[in-house]
């Protein structure tokens, strides 16, 4: 699903939202209004990681989070894992999806990266 898509869709979930409340709260005299203003509190920073000096004998983590589909970055990350494998031999890389989909959390993804991880590529590709 596009971008235009997920638009599309969360569009038509709160309107179905909106209605079934408005049909709740009719008979009641009440009006629900939502704010659909962003939370004012920015999630906490932190620091980067240090740069490797080298990726020479290292575990490469290659996450797809699934943009577009549970297959459509993945295709771009098996490319890079076989340049790797081709010009820099040394370097372990390992692919994942992250589990569920582009909105959800995957801890458990996370702590192994920590414990099994040299370095992380993180993102989307279509």
């Amino acid at each position: 699903m596009n971008s235009r898509g997920i638009f599309s869709f969360s569009i038509l979930a709160l309107a179905i939202s909106l209605s079934a409340q408005a049909a709740t709260d009719a008979g009641k005299g009440l009006i629900t209004v939502y704010n659909p203003a962003i939370a004012g509190k920015l999630a906490d920073r932190l620091p980067l990681s240090p740069r490797l000096d080298t990726l020479k004998g290292k575990t490469l983590y290659m996450v797809d989070v699934q943009w577009g589909g549970p297959t459509a970055g993945y295709s771009v990350l098996e490319v890079m894992q076989d340049w790797f494998h081709s010009n820099m031999p040394s370097v372990k890389t390992v692919l994942r999806h992250i589990k569920g989909n582009m909105f959800t959390d995957d801890p458990a993804l996370w702590k192994e990266i920590g414990e099994k991880g040299d370095a992380a590529i993180v993102g989307i590709a279509q």
